[in-house]
């Protein structure tokens, strides 16, 4: 209502002085959005770029394993590690090769791989899988009481009859009978366990067991 009292001249006026009092701060709010937004695009295909390398560097690790060469694939995993150590990309190499690390009967070098990856992933899936594999390793180097201890946060959740398997194993090979013949039977007695339930039945045979009925009805 004020400013429709004010003559051209008055509103010229006042409108310069407002540009005069705010042009700093609009020009400044203006230069940061569009920072901002140049920021935001560089970092955009900052990632892209580095998620394309990532990739490319795990498929070579993938082309070596595939071909058995261990060599090669140890040299392709250093060079995927050096940049991208605590990525997806790195920790399923380690995988990869630590499996084949073990097929060439090199458990050292398969532990030291599995540890790393227990280590560094931020999944905690990924994280179970290589603790599994980890304590098959630990039992063919004799060290039973270290993988049971491994094992023994995994006794609950989705790796539960998994990790029971693996522990009856330790105690067998530990000659502990009776707790080899109690893990096996707990493994098949886990509901949509992710074992292989004749393997598992087999090996509670073999120590004196008898599997659970309401397995064996589940049986293709």
């Amino acid at each position: 209502m004020v400013d429709e009292l004010l003559s051209d001249e008055e509103r010229e006026e006042a409108l310069r002085e407002w540009w005069s009092d705010n042009w700093r701060w609009i020009i400044g709010g203006v230069v940061l959005g569009v920072a901002l937004l140049v920021g935001w695009h560089y970092w955009q295909n900052y990632r892209e770029q580095r998620a394309e390398q990532a990739s490319t560097l795990y498929g070579e690790v993938q082309a070596a394993v595939a071909a058995n060469d261990v060599t090669k694939a140890q040299v392709s995993l250093d060079k995927l590690t050096a940049d991208f150590d605590t990525s997806p990309y790195a920790q399923q190499g380690r995988l990869m090769l630590a499996k084949l690390q073990v097929e060439a009967g090199k458990f050292a070098e398969a532990e030291a791989l599995l540890r790393t990856v227990a280590g560094k992933s931020g999944d905690k899936e990924l994280v179970g899988v290589a603790n599994l594999r980890l304590a098959r390793v630990l039992i063919q180097q004799g060290k039973h009481d270290e993988a049971l201890k491994l094992l023994e946060p995994l006794t609950a959740g989705g790796f539960a009859a998994q990790a029971r398997e693996i522990r009856g194993d330790a105690l067998f090979a530990k000659g502990d009978v009776e707790g080899a013949r109690a893990e096996y039977a707990a493994a098949l007695a886990s509901v949509d366990a992710q074992i292989d339930r004749s393997t598992v039945e087999l090996k509670l045979q073999d120590v004196g067991g008898v599997a659970p009925t309401s397995t064996k009805l589940g049986q293709p």
